[in-house]
């Protein structure tokens, strides 16, 4: 008994001392910006960090999502190796990094998922300066929801304490601000009518106003002027998850495909099947790929939910749940004429199936998740994409 008590002091004792010398690591970094929201947190910030490294600001940035990065602040980057899995505390070692290397401002991606997480991430150990959120949107309703005021009070839940926070969401402000209120953290909103076509130009991928202008409102919080801002989040390394368009031919036929598997809730990826089209009007068909996985079952429902009042020539399953997910497209009155099968693909039967349309140039959109065939798909068209 005796042993034991002795060993919760020491256990205790040693938490204290880990803890402690987090908080000078903490302490040696002027700024830290911690992005939180539902969609585009990695694209932001890179955006964000690139921006900054322009202005001549010492910057280190970590990506979480589809594949994670430490962002050196020459722009380089280099993978996070996980051994066991994600794990919050990894930002415990890119916060040590980054005081050691006398970053001046130190750019994290959210990793929290559950609301305790995320409060425990934000006011413990990242004690960010600024904060960023995306947008508020349906997602991870198992841990955040059931409703949209629920998954907003949980990302609420990394707004700083007597800091900056920056948003480009407008539904859900005011509940943002209330909660930005308590916490004695003055809140902006970037509009993406701010942004304009010409500015949008320079990205070489997909990118969105609501991202660009919530990007350079933090760069502006640190002084940086708005185009040599936009001059270095041209430049900057796009997300693998960050939509793209790639050009495949083949039996006399195109195909543009475009990567937005990583917009994988129905509203985010609506938007982009109502705006990519507007960009290649000689279109003749559109084609989906939904990629189907075990463990995101009621994610695959949700978007059939959404196609299921939409106008579309064809629906690819792919994945793991396709038998299921063709039976719940069925249910929910999508022609079945439209609908196929084709289990577990390479991208060179994705491109067979889509070229079955009676169509010369053909949009396929690959949707659902970039994890498991999703990035097989991707791989493919990127690795034999003809439009440079």
């Amino acid at each position: 008994m005796l042993g034991l008590i002795l060993g919760l002091f020491l256990l205790i004792g040693f938490a204290s001392v880990e803890y402690h010398r987090h908080l000078y690591y903490r302490s040696r970094i002027p700024h830290v910006v911690h992005i939180n929201g539902t969609r585009g947190k990695s694209s932001v910030t890179r955006l964000i960090a690139a921006g900054l490294r322009a202005g001549g600001l010492k910057t280190i940035a970590k990506t979480t999502g589809s594949a994670p990065r430490l962002i050196f602040e020459s722009g380089n980057e280099t993978p996070i190796k996980r051994h066991f899995g994600a794990n919050i505390k990894e930002q415990l070692k890119i916060i040590k990094y980054a005081s050691k290397r006398d970053a001046e401002v130190l750019v994290l991606e959210c990793m929290a998922v559950t609301p305790e997480y995320q409060w425990v991430a934000e006011h413990k150990m990242v004690r960010s300066t600024v904060g960023v959120m995306t947008n508020c949107r349906l997602d991870h309703l198992d841990v955040m929801g059931p409703g949209l005021r629920n998954c907003t009070l949980s990302l609420c839940n990394t707004i700083p304490t007597n800091g900056k926070m920056f948003t480009s969401e407008n539904y859900v402000f005011p509940l943002m601000k209330k909660v930005a209120d308590k916490q004695g953290t003055e809140i902006f909103y970037a509009d993406p009518r701010t942004i304009s076509d010409e500015e949008m130009q320079g990205f070489n991928h997909i990118e969105h106003k609501e991202n660009v202008s919530l990007a350079l409102d933090v760069c502006a919080q640190f002084g940086v002027p708005r185009k040599v801002a936009l001059e270095g989040m041209y430049k900057a390394i796009p997300d693998i998850g960050a939509t793209e368009v790639f050009h495949y031919t083949k039996h006399h036929k195109d195909v543009l495909f475009a990567h937005s598997f990583a917009a994988n809730d129905p509203q985010s990826t609506r938007v982009l099947l109502q705006y990519i089209p507007k960009l290649y009007k000689d279109i003749d068909a559109i084609s989906l790929v939904l990629n189907t996985r075990a463990d995101r079952i009621y994610r695959s429902k949700q978007l059939i939910d959404m196609l299921a009042d939409m106008d579309f020539d064809q629906l690819i399953l792919v994945g793991q749940q396709t038998n299921a997910m063709r039976q719940y497209a069925a249910q929910r009155k999508i022609p079945m004429n439209k609908v196929h099968d084709i289990g577990w693909a390479t991208g060179d039967e994705v491109a067979e199936e889509a070229m079955k349309i009676k169509a010369s140039r053909i949009l396929l959109f690959g949707i659902g998740n970039i994890g498991g065939n999703g990035g097989l798909i991707v791989d493919f068209f990127k690795e034999r994409n003809t439009n440079v």
